[in-house]
């Protein structure tokens, strides 16, 4: 066991090093011993070169810790650290690295264990971020793959517009392709002590909400920028097949989702400082449709949550929305 907090493994000069386009590569590690060299060879396959490297160790049991320090000792030429992890899941390990960075970290590109990145991946989304002022996050789709890596298909291209009014009942952002710029994370790390207060179950769907909410660009870039390997392992799967459709389901009459968006909400306001004041209005709207409790107050959750906008991406999507706030399990 290595002690808690950070060990730097390699400082990392030259490529890395002195350039303002540099990405830290926020990499969260349980148990990915499977797949891990693949990903970190992917890492090294970039066009773009500018990068380092901090990975959160959730307490594997694995070689994978290990595997990261190879890596390191075969590259002294990346800045790679790796820290001990809170133990309290994927969304509170992402957080943890998220205030694990540093006050000269410019741009953060989330990473998970067992993706392999197409080469040109961190390239693009340093294009698409150059230059903005403001919050803004990058994503992208997806190339959904077999466990092999043979590819099955892209993930889906969502029809309607990015925004707080999607993001608070939909995480349509893939959170291993996402990218953040500078002030993006500055309001992470900003609110991210509330939203692991408030056990937040997915850190893409919140850093969606929080950048969308306040008023930030959600870049989305319809070309895959990595294969992302489906197997029973991963925590959050494929969202276009009619199995995963069901599941959706299940979680709404189940209580489930209802659960997930309370906690989502209940960080959102705390942090509701961060928002613009159109969507503190319609983060209020949208509480109020979730207070109104019984049939009686149908028409009034009915009336607030068309106020507030809220919208799914897929007419099928918007349904499950509805009915949801027909039978109150929002």
């Amino acid at each position: 066991m290595r002690e808690a907090g950070a060990v730097t493994l390699a400082q990392g000069a030259g490529a890395a090093a002195g350039h303002s386009d540099t990405v830290a590569i926020l990499m969260g590690l349980h148990d990915g011993a499977a797949h891990l060299r693949e990903q970190l060879d992917s890492l090294l396959a970039q066009s773009h070169p500018h990068w380092q490297l901090i990975v959160s160790d959730d307490r594997s049991r694995d070689d994978g810790p290990a595997m990261v320090r190879r890596f390191a000792a075969e590259r002294p030429d990346r800045a790679v650290r790796l820290i001990d992890g809170p133990a309290r899941g994927f969304a509170q390990n992402f957080l943890h690295l998220i205030l694990a960075t540093g006050p000269q970290t410019r741009l953060v590109a989330l990473c998970d264990q067992d993706d392999v990145w197409l080469p040109q991946k961190l390239a693009r989304a340093v294009a698409a971020l150059g230059g903005l002022r403001g919050p803004a996050l990058y994503c992208a789709r997806t190339m959904i793959c077999a466990p092999d890596l043979t590819p099955i298909r892209p993930s889906p291209v969502w029809p309607r517009a990015f925004g707080f009014a999607n993001a608070l009942v939909q995480n349509v952002a893939a959170g291993n392709t996402i990218v953040l710029n500078r002030e993006a994370l500055d309001l992470a790390r900003r609110l991210a002590p509330a939203a692991a207060a408030a056990g937040i179950v997915a850190h893409d769907w919140w850093l969606y909400q929080i950048v969308s909410g306040a008023g930030g660009r959600v870049i989305r870039d319809d070309e895959p920028v990595l294969l992302y390997r489906q197997h029973p392992a991963n925590v959050m799967g494929r969202n276009d097949t009619a199995g995963a459709a069901a599941a959706r389901l299940g979680k709404i009459v189940s209580g489930e989702f209802a659960d997930w968006i309370g906690r989502h909400v209940a960080a959102l306001s705390a942090g509701r400082d961060g928002l613009s004041p159109e969507n503190a209005a319609r983060l209020a709207s949208f509480a109020a449709a979730r207070a109104a409790r019984g049939p009686a107050a149908v028409p009034r959750r009915i009336a607030q949550m068309r106020r507030a906008g809220i919208y799914r991406q897929t007419a099928t999507g918007q349904a499950g929305l509805w009915l949801a706030a027909l039978f109150g399990r929002l």
